[in-house]
């Protein structure tokens, strides 16, 4: 491959090497954190409702398991809610729902992944990632900033896609943006980072949007006070903490 300025450019790293790197970039930013979520939904007729959160992470290993604690500030609706997801590399993700005002516990089924977080654009799925192993990656384009990678379902039963397209930032490996097609090839969705800084020496996405390019609407999320490797306790990712929230979140 011949680069813009004549000079002969540096050969793609392997497919598998760019999506565990991507995969990393995207998820496992430091040992652990925790991240304040302003969300705004717009449904297709434009009216727009807010949640905000606060998210923690702990990583058991860099690209491995991991633990997400999500708690939910506002509204009143959702207020005292908590969603929590055990990611595994090997198997199904576990994943919980406390209602508050049902003093309920709901295991999410794997089959149910995919379906709206919270009334949101945004799925259950997209809060922890699609485990890479899922899918079939194959390298379509190079650009002078991006690897567009094409990924296609193991399982295309288990989905509502028939694939999805990634742009992977050459420097950062941050995926950027993710075109999804349904099972008529019609392009129905749109996953972007709209805005990302460095925070602690690792790339953020600070501001993300999910667009329904079929029925209209849209989901933004804004993050804040973002922070890493604060130390978090495995103890936290427990049901133990499902009803009792965890100071980590409250403060």
């Amino acid at each position: 491959m011949i680069s813009s300025t004549g000079g002969a450019a540096a050969a793609a790293p392997p497919v598998d090497e760019i999506i565990d790197r991507a995969n990393k970039a995207a998820y496992y930013a430091g040992k652990d954190g925790r991240a304040e979520v302003k969300m705004t939904i717009t449904d297709s007729q434009g009216r727009k409702r807010l949640r905000q959160f606060v998210i923690l992470r702990r990583d058991s290993e860099d690209g491995g398991e991991q633990q997400f604690y999500v708690y939910f500030k506002r509204p009143s609706d959702v207020r005292k809610m908590v969603f929590m997801v055990h990611k595994y590399v090997d198997r199904d993700d576990d994943r919980w729902l406390y209602l508050p005002a049902l003093s309920l516990v709901k295991r999410i089924a794997a089959t149910d992944k995919r379906t709206s977080f919270v009334g949101s654009h945004f799925f259950y799925e997209d809060v922890s990632g699609r485990s890479p192993t899922e899918d079939t990656h194959e390298l379509v384009e190079e650009t002078d900033t991006y690897y567009v990678i094409k990924n296609v379902p193991k399982d295309p039963a288990s989905v509502e896609f028939s694939e999805y397209t990634v742009w992977i930032d050459k420097k950062t490996f941050m995926p950027v943006k993710a075109e999804y097609k349904d099972k008529q090839g019609r392009l129905y969705r749109r996953v972007e980072a709209l805005e990302i800084k460095t925070i602690q020496g690792y790339p953020t996405v600070t501001k993300s949007r999910v667009s329904d390019l079929l029925n209209g609407g849209e989901t933004t999320s804004e993050f804040f006070n973002i922070k890493y490797d604060i130390g978090l306790s495995k103890k936290i990712f427990t049901e133990r903490y499902l009803r009792r929230p965890p100071r980590e979140v409250r403060r």
